[in-house]
């Protein structure tokens, strides 16, 4: 399947510019990503770091959001995190909630160094899975003043519960722990990692709608990228096991910068943004400038590529005021 946009799943306007850039994080892994930016600027900007959904590209979803806030006079870099897409890291198709958080941060020490953007007018911008790691990136670099997640996943949650929390019990993680170092022997005696599979494909007739959700965007040309792992192969099984034991969330309520969090009312994943808001906001002194928007009757990838849907207004408004 071929993007009518050079790879890409969505136009590039003329007034708007796409600069390939590389970047380190702090463990030395060579993050790709593309910086989007107005093609008439003057002066410095204020930027802003994006990245998601889980298992998707820059060029997907990041890349949309980073190109339309370019056109609204901001830089936006829209990166690879590691071990995915063009970015580096020896072992491909793994994810982690250090690394990953890490690499937001990563993005923050570049931007920093551009001489026409201001190193203290910097946020970021996390979709899906990456918008609970832009949260857990948040709540360590005060460096970020305002923070935006769009249909926001805690990837830690649903790996360690399970999906609306069905499996979280104690013998249910130990089921799982057990399968998953199984896994680890048997990739360590093959030498290779096994893949869990993308987006399924061909889709089940008695699937649940929010996997014909993810069908829609990922295996179709509406979304479809050769570089997303959920448009093809997916994780390495044993991607999951650190998810496990290692919850990202653990200080959001110390916040201090400026969060707005977004997601649809329809949504399968409504739930991890609406409890991550009010654990967020519990016993913190700086919530008057946290914000939980729920969208009517949106569902989950409404979010990842529908303009008409997506409150680009309202992201623009809110890196507007905190970004200053």
């Amino acid at each position: 399947m071929k993007s009518k946009y050079q790879g890409y799943t969505f136009p590039l306007r003329d007034s708007v510019q796409r600069e390939k850039v590389h970047f380190h994080n702090r463990y030395g892994i060579l993050l790709v990503g593309d910086l989007y930016l107005p093609r008439d600027r003057a002066g410095v900007l204020a930027a802003v770091a994006v990245a998601g959904p889980f298992g998707a590209v820059k060029e997907q979803c990041a890349g949309l959001y980073a190109e339309e806030l370019a056109s609204r006079g901001f830089a936006a870099l829209a990166f690879d995190p590691s071990f995915i897409g063009e970015s580096g890291g020896e072992v491909r198709n793994v994810a982690s909630p250090d690394i990953n958080t890490e690499d937001f941060s990563a993005a923050v020490d570049y931007l920093s160094t551009r001489d026409f953007i201001d190193p203290e007018k910097i946020g970021i911008l996390g979709i899906c899975g990456w918008g609970g790691m832009a949260l857990n990136a948040a709540s360590m670099d005060t460096r970020i003043k305002a923070t935006v997640t769009s249909t926001m996943y805690d990837m830690t949650r649903v790996n360690a519960r399970g999906y609306f929390d069905a499996a979280d019990n104690a013998d249910a993680r130990y089921e799982t722990k057990k399968a998953l170092n199984a896994q680890r022997t048997a990739d360590y005696k093959n030498g290779s990692y096994a893949r869990a599979g993308g987006v399924v494909d061909p889709l089940p007739e008695d699937a649940p709608f929010f996997v014909k959700d993810y069908y829609a965007y990922y295996k179709t040309e509406r979304g479809y990228a050769e570089r997303s792992l959920n448009s093809n192969d997916g994780w390495n099984v044993t991607s999951a096991l650190s998810f496990l034991t290692m919850p990202i969330l653990r200080y959001s309520n110390e916040i201090r910068s400026a969060v707005l969090m977004i997601h649809g009312e329809k949504a399968h994943s409504c739930y991890f943004s609406r409890d991550a808001f009010a654990g967020m906001i519990k016993d913190n002194p700086y919530a008057e400038n946290k914000e939980l928007l729920i969208l009517p009757g949106a569902v989950h990838t409404d979010l990842y590529d529908q303009k008409e849907i997506i409150p680009f207004d309202k992201i623009q408004q809110f890196f507007r005021t905190y970004l200053k």
